[in-house]
């Protein structure tokens, strides 16, 4: 694979793993709105929902992936625009995607707040090195 592939599938994976958070959190919410009895219009509005559900794991995690990711999709973006990749670039898309992918696992499942902490620190350092890397990169280029 060319390392424009490699980021594009990176991005894929994490639009995958998106897509099953979201599902997830589908399953939840209707499954604990049938047997909590819980009328859809009762929880329209977000304040309403974090009165009613009492499990709201998959859901936070579903709102993470709306957030640092979207930095980890411009530079990809960025990167596949412009033609600039370097050479480590893949390989910390992915070591990104795999952080993401131990975050949601633990945020929707046991939720330890300090392991998922940890992992998230880790992913934003990432992130921002990448993007600090590949600014100097591009600009020296």
């Amino acid at each position: 694979m060319s390392p424009a592939q490699h980021l594009v599938a990176a991005c894929t994976a994490l639009v995958l793993l998106t897509a099953l958070v979201g599902l997830r959190m589908l399953s939840v919410r209707v499954a604990e709105m049938r047997a909590r009895r819980i009328h859809p219009q009762a929880v329209a509005l977000s304040g309403q929902r974090a009165g009613k559900f009492e499990d709201t794991r998959a859901s936070d995690n579903y709102n993470h992936l709306f957030e640092l990711p979207v930095v980890f999709y411009a530079l990809c973006l960025a990167a596949i625009g412009t033609g600039h990749i370097p050479a480590w670039l893949p390989a910390t898309a992915w070591l990104f995607v795999g952080l993401r992918v131990v975050h949601s696992a633990i945020q929707c499942s046991y939720n330890k707040v300090m392991h998922r902490f940890m992992v998230f620190l880790a992913g934003f350092f990432l992130v921002v090195a990448m993007w600090l890397a590949y600014a100097v990169s591009y600009i020296a280029a």
